[in-house]
Order: structure tokens, then sequence, then C-alpha cells
């Protein structure tokens, strides 16, 4: 007897059958994907015991502080040299040599100082004279007696041969040059003398100041923006409140007057994109008059002050191109996307129907915010201790000839060494931190080991909060009669599950998202380190590898989000949800294309409306535009710094309350997708939607359509919930049957 071949469904699955005990999220559940839970666990307590080891090696104090040629921090608290925070170089000159960008380190003796020389002196000189010689002495080593002679002094390199009138430039003592007449200038003198009978030009000076300018470059810039941030941390944080408040604000005036808010929504944000277009028009046509200002970017090139590119009329003409295309891309989709704006907006009041009955869920985002700002601040501190976890390295540094000059050596015993007899002239000098030790072999494993852990814990916090809020708003369309059917704390009741039942289901899908994210993080800087190179096929298959993986993270954040969905409400593994909730929307593509994303559209623009409310009020006030923030706002070296900090912050708390809208909308979908599958209108077999949603979502207009789905479209709420409670107990009389 021939075996009977089961139905074939297609490609995408078996539609979901008619079940009467499902209601809603099952409670009745088991652990899912233990052995990913396992290493989770094992890979956190991992991270941990990095940490305690980053943190018992490391010294943040490398970061602040400028070392001098014995490694001693210059002005560091609690230790002799901390009236002295200035570093003090004896020679600048000697940073001409090219050894400087590569060891980042001047070959002369450096000090730290109490403050910089602020006129000309030579040794030879200051000796015959007791107050000069006290002046002088502090810019001198320890051990300095007044009864050594001047060449003894020299001999010992306990002093600098000249003192050249100097600045305090990066908490280091660098020559105050000028230009006076066309010529270079050092405290006023085209001259000076070197300390051994030489007259030198000021010029001389350029190249080692150059030098040693190239090698803190970037610590310059990095330093100003910290010394931004600590005047105008406040401010920031008072504008990333005024954010918050505006989110949960629109949030909750979305939830009464949805239609009315998305409407002001997408007005607003053309008006603000206007206004930022009339804005940079105005500052184009007011630079046209200014001198220098039709220099353009590739002519300016890189500078450390960002400010300077906002003098050059180029720059706010770029302004104006790309707030133009924005502008017009919105209008274009909107003009479109008409006709299906109405569905959106009537789904997004149904979303607002369902928060209404869990409003708990607009204050989740803040426990999310909360174990973001951990992961977050555990990862950077990390990576500080780690990146300063480094040992002091010594070489040696000579003026003539030498075997072993930039050998390492120990700055301890160095004058009885092999090393200072055949080389008098030498010394042993701080030159950098590294170390050859197993634990500074394996440092950047355990860098890369940070960063792909923070990936994970990030995506873990970010994943807890998607199947907590999916599993609270199944919970509301599942039930029969809301809210009585309803848990009475639908948040914490799917966080407890979330968290009890899937941990390892939450760790999986959060893994296979970060191995994305790091392989990105690998091909930038694989980029990055070949952008010296020309060879354009390795350039074209670096820009389709990085396209590619682009790809390949949205995709998977499409299908763990919806995953993430399927396993709040059946509580089966990660792998059988993703399949579920990949061939569920394949059946539904129409929609899924239709619907959901115009909504996420109308949900990204109100995201924009933020950002741009609180950037324009940031830009005002820190530029110092207004009058009447003159005298308020901080003083800053880059008021650009605080103003992006507060659009990019602004924009992930937007991100986080709007979410919640979006995982209502997501949740919703899928279960109106299944409630189709599941049931059909009869009294037998009620749909769970609501009457609002079906009239959006259901085809109303579909040939063959039922009487009993017409009534249901058209029935008020109480009346639908008294039909309902009178189909339910005919629907057991059935199941007994």
């Amino acid at each position: 007897m021939p075996r009977e071949e089961p139905p074939y469904y297609g490609k995408n699955g078996e539609p979901r059958k008619y079940d009467p005990s499902f209601k809603g999220p099952i409670y009745n559940r088991g652990c899912t994907d233990i052995i990913c839970c396992i290493l989770f666990i094992i890979c956190i307590l991992g991270y941990v015991a990095v940490g305690i080891l980053a943190w018992s090696q490391g010294d943040p104090r490398k970061v602040i502080y400028p070392t001098d040629s014995r490694g001693q921090f210059c002005g560091q608290t609690g230790t002799p040299l901390e009236t002295k925070p200035l570093l003090f170089y004896f020679n600048i000159m000697k940073c001409a040599s090219p050894m400087v960008l590569l060891e980042f380190q001047c070959p002369t003796t450096q000090i730290c100082v109490e403050k910089c020389p602020d006129k000309f002196m030579t040794l030879l000189k200051a000796h015959t004279n007791k107050e000069d010689f006290k002046y002088y002495k502090n810019f001198c080593k320890d051990g300095l007696n007044d009864q050594m002679s001047a060449p003894d002094i020299l001999m010992s390199r306990l002093c600098p041969a000249m003192l050249i009138p100097s600045k305090p430039f990066t908490r280091r003592c660098f020559p105050a040059l000028g230009l006076k007449g066309g010529k270079i200038t050092v405290g006023n003198e085209s001259t000076f003398n070197d300390g051994q009978g030489n007259i030198r030009n000021a010029e001389d000076l350029v190249a080692g100041v150059k030098n040693a300018t190239v090698v803190i470059e970037a610590r310059q810039v990095a330093m100003k923006i910290f010394e931004d941030y600590t005047h105008s941390w406040y401010w920031i944080l008072l504008g990333l409140v005024i954010a918050l408040l505006i989110s949960l604000l629109f949030i909750v005036l979305l939830r009464y007057l949805a239609g009315i808010m998305v409407w002001v929504m997408i007005v607003m944000v053309i008006l603000v994109i206007g206004y930022g277009i009339f804005h940079c028009s105005m500052e184009y046509v007011s630079l046209k008059s200014e001198p220098g200002s039709n220099v353009t970017l590739k002519d300016l090139g890189f500078q450390t002050d960002f400010t300077v590119y906002l003098h050059i009329r180029q720059t706010w003409l770029a302004f104006i191109i790309i707030l133009s295309i924005v502008e017009l891309i919105i209008i274009l989709l909107l003009i479109f996307l008409r006709n299906r704006l109405l569905v959106a907006i009537a789904l997004i009041k149904e979303a607002s129907r369902a928060i209404g009955y869990v409003m708990s869920a607009l204050f989740y985002p803040l426990f999310t915010f909360a174990l973001l700002a951990m992961v977050i601040a555990y990862w950077a501190v990390t990576a500080v201790f780690l990146s300063t976890s480094n040992q002091p390295i010594y070489k040696v540094f000579n003026e003539t000839a030498c075997e072993y000059s930039r050998n390492t050596c120990a700055p301890a015993n160095y004058s009885t060494s092999i090393m200072k007899s055949q080389c008098p002239d030498s010394q042993c000098l701080f030159a950098f931190y590294g170390g050859e030790t197993a634990y500074h072999k394996y440092l950047i494993g355990l860098q890369f080991y940070n960063v792909f852990l923070f990936f994970w814990c990030a995506n873990f916090v970010t994943a807890l909060g998607q199947m907590t809020l999916a599993g609270a708003f199944a919970s509301y369309y599942w039930a029969f009669v809301k809210p009585g059917d309803m848990p009475a704390f639908p948040i914490f009741a799917s966080l407890g599950r979330s968290l009890r039942y899937h941990t390892g289901s939450l760790a999986f899908g959060s893994l296979i998202l970060s191995i994305v994210q790091i392989i990105r993080v690998l091909l930038e800087y694989i980029d990055h380190k070949l952008q010296g190179t020309q060879n354009k096929i390795t350039k074209f298959l670096l820009c389709c590898l990085k396209c590619c993986f682009w790809c390949v993270e949205k995709f998977i954040k499409f299908l763990n989000r919806n995953a993430y969905i399927m396993v709040a409400i059946y509580g089966k593994n990660f792998c059988t949800s993703a399949r579920d909730a990949f061939f569920l929307l394949m059946r539904n593509m129409i929609r899924v294309a239709v619907l959901d994303k115009v909504t996420d559209f109308l949900l990204f623009l109100g995201k924009l409306l933020i950002v741009g409310i609180v950037g324009i009020f940031a830009f005002f006030f820190f530029s110092g535009k207004v009058k009447a923030f003159e005298n308020t706002a901080p003083t800053l070296n880059y008021y650009w710094v605080p103003i992006l900090t507060v659009m990019v912050c602004s924009y992930l708390i937007a991100h986080g309350f709007f979410s919640v809208y979006a995982m209502c909308v997501d949740t919703l979908f899928l279960c109106f997708c299944e409630d189709l599958e599941r049931n059909d209108g009869s009294a037998a077999r009620p749909y769970y939607m609501s009457a609002s949603l079906h009239d959006v979502l259901f085809e109303n207009k579909a040939v063959g359509e039922t009487e009993s789905n017409k009534s249901l479209q058209h029935q008020p709420e109480d009346q639908e919930i008294q039909m309902k409670r009178q189909q339910f107990p005919r629907q057991e009389k059935d199941e007994d049957v």
C-alpha cells in the first residue's frame, strides 16, 4: 500500500491551525538554548576576569599627565611633582630628529617644572649671578648644588645649557615663537645663544617644535575635547533631560492624539529642515564679503581647529545641499506614500490603544538605558585600563656614535653599566610605554575580547527589551476580554519569563549579531590600514565586503526582532522561532512591505523632529549666537562638541522611547497575521483583533466576505466585547462535543 504523502503548503511553511486552547503567551514553557546560555555566562565571567586584570595592571594617569625622563607624572596629586604640572625639554632642538616620529619621545632630558621660562638665559651667564642662578635652578634636575662649576653641571647634565622664553601648550613648554618683520622670532628676538657660545637663528627651533607637536597633535585635540566636556557636561545633561521630556511628551500625546500628532510631526520635520536650509543660506551669504572665505575645503586641508571650517563658504554650501536633498527625499516619500499614510496612522492609533493597557511600557526604556550605560561604562573603563597597562620602557639616547643607541636600559644602574662606560655621553631616558611579558604580548587579544563582549552584552540588553515588550503586547492582543484576561503586570511578567526561560535564546541571537558587527569593525580597521595603497581591486573588494556585511547586519536585526516576538509568545528555541517568524512574514509579504515599513518611516520622522528641536536650541546656546545666553554659555574650544553630543544622545533617547511603539506595531502585526490563519471570524472561531485593527489591516473589500466579518468590523468596542462573551461559551460547548 503506497504511503500517503503529507500535504504541501508551499515554500513558506504550513499556516497556523485553529487551536481552542491557545490563549496568547504560553506560561507552561521550558528553558531554551541552554548551551548558549552556559557559554554566555562563562564569557561574562571571563569578561569580569579581564576587567580585574586590566584594573590591576593599568594606570589611567598615563593618559592624563605628561611623563618626565624618569617615567614620573607631572602634576599628579599626592606626589612631590604635584606643584609641577608642566613638562620642560632641556634642548627642544633635538626633537627635530626623525626618530621622534618613530619612538614618540625627544632624545633630550625632560623634567617637570612649575612654570615655563619667560626669558633668555644661559647657564654660563646665570652661574655668575646669584639671583639668576636661583631662577635657573627651577629648570634643573635634583642633585645640583651651588659649589659645582658650570662645566661640571653641563657634564653631569643636571641643567640645560640655555633657557628660551616658552609658553605652556598641552602641559608642555614650547618656545614662544612669533613673526616680526617677516622673520621668525622667539621672545621677540630673531637669534639666541645656545649656551655653548654659538648664536643660533630662531628658525632652528621650528623643526624641533614641529616634530614635538606632531607627536602630541592627536592628544591635543583629544585634550581640548575633554576640556570642553568638563566645562559643559552639566549643560549637556540638561539638554538630554530636555530631550527625554520631549520624547516622553510625544509618546504620551501619541497615546491620546495619535492622528493629530503624526501630522504635526510630518509638518514640523519639514519646517525644521527648512529652517536649517534657511540658516545655512544666510551664513553662506554673510560670508560673501569676508576675506579668505572663498578658500576651498580641499585647499584648506585638515585642521585641528574645526571652527575654521565654519568661516568657509563652501562648508555652508555643503550643508545647504545635504539638507535640501534630505528635505526633497522626505517630501517625495510622503507624496508616494500618501495613500498608505492613513493606514499607517491607524496602525499607530491601535498601538496607542495597546500601550494604554500597558502604560508601564513607556518607562521600560529607562531600564534599558540604565543597563546599556553600565555596559558602556564597563567597556570604556576596561579599555582605558588595558591601553594604559604597559610598563615604562627606557632607551639609550646619545649625541655621538654609539653601538648601544636606542637599546633598552635600566635607569637605576645605568651609570655603572657597560653601555655607559663605552658611551660616556649617553643617557638612559624614558621612551614610551610597552612590555615584553606574556600579558603585554596578548594585550591586543584582550582588547579584542573587550570589544566583542561589549557588542554581545549591548545586543543582549537590547534583545531583552525587545522580548519583554513583545511578551507584554502579545498578552494584550491575545486577551479575549481586555483587560480582564491580561496579567496584572504584563511588563514584569514578560521580563520574568524572558530571564527565567530564554536567556539562552537572547544570548544566541545577540551572539550572531555581535559576530557580524565585529567582522564589520575588522573590515573598517583593514580599510584604515590600507588607505595609503593604490590597489583599486583591494579597495573595491573591501567596499563590497563592507556593503554586504552591512546588509547582513540589517537582515539579522530584522530576523532577531521577529524571532524574539515568537519566543515571547510560544516559548520555543531561537532557531525554531526565527524560522516560524520568517515564514509567517513571507506568507504576508505584501502587508509587511506596505504597512509595517511605512509605520517605521513615520516613527523615524518623530525621532528626527526631536533631534532637530534639541539640536537647534543647543546650537543657539553653545555657539553664543543669542545675546541672552552669551554670559551663561561656557567658553569652549569647539562649541560643536556639546552640540553633536546632545544631538546624538537625543536621537538615542528618542529611539529608545519610539522603539516602544515600533515594537508594539511589530508585535501586533505578527499577532494579526497569526490571528488570520488561526481564526476565520465566525462565532466558533472569532478574531482576537479589535474592530479598529480589523478595519485597518483586513481586506474588507475582498469577494466572499462573510456577514459575521462585516458585523465585527462595524461593532463598537463595548458591543464587540459583549459579542465575544456570548461566543466564548458556545466555543467551549463545541469543544466538549
